[in-house]
């Protein structure tokens, strides 16, 4: 026995040291990713005051206010019903208790068709309310999906993906429970309470007082639980938002994640985010127990005083009957029930509020896209295409820009300055044009500026200083859906959308794709006959990003959807990096197919596939540093020259040693 004991106690210091190591380890991940977790840690919402936040809902309401009127409606009647039970059921019993069998089945009857009548009420009240709140949330979510489609770039730089889901499905659905919970029924159970207050004085007041005693009570533990529980509630929001967010990330970065072996790290920190919204959930549940017990507890207190009072009364030859004490007994009940259910409902308002308080700190937000036209006459669409292409300043590559100048310009960036963070800026003063029909290629090391120029183009983000054109317009002139229909882009890293192949590829329609259009954007590719051959052809189904493509793939439906869109612009975003050497032929004559008879802007990393394009811009370090045609800039020996030889180095070795493994293998066989 003694052995097993200390056995028994090793066992158990392994398992403390072991556990201790654990946490630990956890505590050192947790701490070592605190800016980790400042990231994922929602704003606290401010005080906000429910009548300021309802007064926001109502525009979400007044559509539907038909619903809310006629549910409103049955309230009171169902409220009328249910105060004129009790006193029928006392007359039920006064009959009895007096002899007076014969309307024992007419009030039997009565009674029943009373209950039945105020089932059917209840139904239609809560049937039309929770229609009006299903519909309402409807456009409240549609409203918060098309507020997160305006908003700027910048916003989602910073903004957990998460974060912003919570929004849309989790705040509007706590909402919800507005109507789904009957919460709006309240004002039904204030009827039914005043109600039950003038039938009870009109019955017996002594009574009524002894009823109406324990209410201070009820008004403390409300008064105790009212800031509390909005408090909790707001903690369960944010936990939540934080939790959301957090597993969207790990979700979306598993593959990374195992990779490094990371589990038990990640594993680790959503412990430490689990138990906190665990412990925000519990801190809520204990002032929703607190509330109902404290309600239950001086509910069945005040019977048992009216009881207590009763027998009293009646031994002191008072005359209280035993149908007064049945209708006394019942009316405290119901007295007590819309009581209770006001208790809960308090609750769920307070949780709605705090979904409302989030939706609309974030419908308040102000990082929207800008709508403002160009601030300058020069920039109006009356120069339109025939603008002549701007020279520039850029150094001594630009003499064939300034050589060109009356070639009308499909693209002009004009001395543009632009910073994501104040302060810190990415482009430092470049001028750039593009003539239509060219073929320009920005290259330059990572961070130098090159997607930052087509973000621009587009209007992702907005300009600081300087102008952009296109077609020679500025930018800004354009409705951000007007201009957005002059460019395809395609980038490095495909997204495709769950749907079908097609649906991916006509993406630049509203309504169904054409099939026939899809075809043919495939076929001059040269890539119709992969896509024909797979199970469902060019409907076959395309899961969550495209997981069940490959690569290759995703690449080529990226080109049939520009060539789909057939704008007059094209951007190529290292269009041709994440390929096997299989697809690299056909994405070549699919980049050529794209980018006939089109502008094109190519941002390229392997330098050996631009040698073919009009001009080259080499951007260093936020500025142009030269431009020309390949075999120009290799004759000026500057930027470009030294990344094309120190990448044909790199290429040099990785074939040697792609070489030297293979007859290694063979001289192993």
């Amino acid at each position: 026995m003694t052995t097993l004991s200390s056995k028994e106690a090793a066992s158990a210091k392994r398992s403390d040291a072991v556990r201790s190591a654990a946490l630990s380890a956890g505590e050192g991940a947790r701490r070592g990713s605190g800016t980790l977790r400042d990231y994922h840690e929602e704003e606290r919402v401010g005080k906000a005051h429910d009548t300021r936040l309802l007064s926001r809902l109502w525009p979400f309401v007044r559509p539907h206010r038909a619903f809310v009127a006629l549910s409103i409606g049955l309230l009171v009647l169902g409220s009328a019903l249910n105060i004129a039970r009790p006193l029928l059921m006392g007359r039920l019993v006064a009959n009895v208790q007096s002899g007076v069998s014969g309307s024992l089945f007419s009030d039997g009857m009565a009674l029943t068709a009373l209950v039945l009548c105020m089932q059917l009420v209840t139904f239609a009240q809560m049937y039309t309310m929770q229609t009006a709140g299903a519909r309402a949330m409807f456009d409240l979510r549609a409203h918060v999906f098309d507020f997160l489609q305006r908003l700027e770039l910048r916003f989602y730089d910073k903004t957990p993906v998460g974060r912003l889901v919570t929004r849309a499905t989790n705040d509007v659905d706590a909402l919800g429970e507005l109507f789904a919970s009957g919460v709006i029924n309240a004002i039904g159970d204030l009827i039914s309470l005043v109600g039950i207050v003038v039938m009870m004085l009109s019955l017996n007041v002594k009574m009524s007082l002894i009823a109406f005693a324990t209410l201070p009570i009820v008004g403390l533990v409300v008064r105790y639980v009212r800031r509390r529980a909005r408090e909790a509630y707001r903690e369960i929001r944010l936990k939540t938002a934080r939790l959301n967010a957090f597993l969207n990330e790990q979700v979306a970065g598993m593959s990374v994640v195992q990779a490094y072996a990371r589990e038990a790290s990640m594993a680790d920190e959503f412990d430490a985010i689990n138990v906190e919204y665990r412990d925000a959930n519990k801190n809520a549940v204990f002032y929703e127990a607190v509330l109902d017990a404290a309600i239950e507890m001086v509910g069945t207190v005040c019977i048992a005083s009216i009881l207590w009072w009763a027998g009293v009364a009646r031994l002191s030859g008072e005359g209280v009957t035993f149908s007064l004490v049945v209708v006394f007994t019942q009316y405290i009940r119901q007295f007590f029930e819309p009581v209770s259910l006001l208790a809960t409902r308090y609750t769920v308002l307070q949780s709605a509020m705090s979904g409302a308080e989030r939706i609309f700190s974030l419908l308040d937000e102000t990082s929207l896209e800008t709508t403002s036209e160009a601030p300058t006459p020069a920039s109006t669409s009356e120069l339109g295409p025939e603008r002549a292409c701007c020279s520039s300043s850029n150094g001594e590559g630009n003499k064939a820009e300034r050589a060109s100048h009356d070639d009308a310009e499909a693209i002009a960036l004009d001395h543009v300055t632009f910073a994501y963070k104040p302060g810190v800026n990415v482009l430092h003063d470049v001028s750039l044009c593009v003539r239509r029909g060219e073929q320009v290629a920005l290259v330059g090391a990572t961070g130098a500026g090159k997607t930052t120029v087509t973000s621009i183009l587009l209007r992702l983000y907005d300009l600081a200083s300087g102008e952009a054109r296109v077609f020679g317009k500025d930018i800004r002139a354009y409705a951000r859906r007007e201009l957005r229909q002059l460019f395809s882009v395609v980038p490095q890293d495909v997204f495709l959308f769950a749907g079908t192949v097609a649906g991916n590829i006509a993406m630049s329609d509203d309504g169904d794709p054409d099939l026939r259009r899809v075809e043919q954007a495939l076929e001059r590719i040269g890539a119709l006959d992969v896509f024909l051959t797979r199970p469902g052809g060019l409907l076959a189904a395309v899961e969550e990003r495209g997981a069940n493509f490959s690569a290759g793939e995703r690449q080529l439906i990226a080109f049939a959807r520009a060539l789909y869109k057939d704008a007059p612009i094209v951007i190529l975003d290292e269009a041709t990096a994440s390929i096997d050497s299989d697809t690299e032929s056909r994405l070549q004559r699919a980049l050529e197919v794209v980018m006939q008879g089109r502008t094109a802007l190519i941002i390229a990393h392997r330098l050996s596939t631009i040698r073919a394009v009009h001009r080259i811009v080499v951007f260093h370090r936020g500025k142009i540093a030269e431009s020309g045609t390949h075999d120009q800039l290799l004759a000026a020996d500057g930027v470009y020259a030294r990344l094309y030889r120190l990448q044909l180095s790199a290429e040099g070795l990785e074939s040697k040693r792609m070489r030297n493994a293979s007859m290694a293998q063979g001289g192993a066989a």
